[in-house]
């Protein structure tokens, strides 16, 4: 297990740094290192970076560096499309929920992969139909395969809501623990139906690991270059998302044979 205690440095170190990301590496951590069915760390999760993020943003309100207008815009659909997405999860088998997290990761390299547009935050007026359709689809996808989505909802803070990368990045870890415990909570009742439940001392080890990492990272990134994490986070994204794509797509091709019942 000492590579999942690493992993879970990892997810509040990312998260701590860019205020986003560590959510999109929860999921592959409680899978292939901790050995957790694809729903049930989808779920887990949900728990560990809502608690994460809510950690990580006391400091920001306390420095008064959450534009609360937002968490309304934004906030209030996200948690709402996290309620449906993890909903919908239920028409989605584990390999599939997996296969669209691939998709989502390498989704998310390409935009870390962009350069910062210099004076980026615009001066426009805040779109609140524009954000709060972006949260309501963000939401979604937090619900169906467990990502937080902070690396879509900081652009939508500066790009829709105007914010500047001060005010984006404690506004955006509000927002994903809003969401994350959103999903969560339904997911409990989807487990529950399928007979799965979740495993409280996991969810409670990995979050206090997180939350230190978290304020670790915090420090860190004051001395660290931001563009340069975000192109090596946004390569080993393409690293995992190519690795979950290679280890499950056989498994959509070439599916286990159904067990036929004998006859009595």
């Amino acid at each position: 297990m000492i590579l999942a205690w690493i992993g879970a440095a990892l997810i509040g170190l990312s998260l701590g740094l860019l205020g986003s990301g560590g959510s999109i590496l929860t999921v592959p951590v409680l899978v292939y290192l901790v050995g957790e069915p694809e729903k049930l760390a989808i779920a887990e999760s949900l728990a560990i970076v809502g608690g994460i993020s809510l950690f990580g943003a006391i400091p920001y309100a306390l420095k008064r560096q959450i534009d609360w207008r937002s968490v309304a815009y934004f906030g209030v659909p996200g948690v709402t499309g996290t309620y449906l997405g993890a909903a919908l999860s239920v028409h989605l088998s584990g390999v599939a929920q997996l296969l669209l997290f691939a998709g989502v990761m390498l989704l998310a390299s390409v935009m870390m992969f962009r350069p910062a547009r210099a004076g980026a935050g615009p001066a426009h007026a805040r779109s609140p139909l524009k954000i709060a359709a972006e949260g309501l689809g963000v939401g979604v996808l937090t619900g169906l395969v467990g990502v937080g989505g902070g690396f879509l909802i900081i652009p939508a803070l500066v790009l829709l809501g105007g914010l500047p990368m001060s005010l984006a990045v404690g506004t955006s870890l509000l927002i994903i623990a809003a969401k994350s415990f959103a999903g969560f909570y339904k997911y409990v009742h989807v487990l529950h139906e399928q007979n799965l439940a979740v495993h409280w001392n996991l969810i409670l080890i990995f979050t206090l690991i997180g939350v230190a990492g978290s304020f670790l990272g915090a420090r860190l990134g004051k001395s660290v270059s931001n563009d340069a994490l975000k192109r090596g986070f946004a390569s080993f994204l393409v690293v995992m998302g190519l690795y979950v794509l290679a280890t499950n797509v056989p498994r959509v091709l070439n599916p286990p044979p159904a067990v036929e019942g004998r006859a009595p």
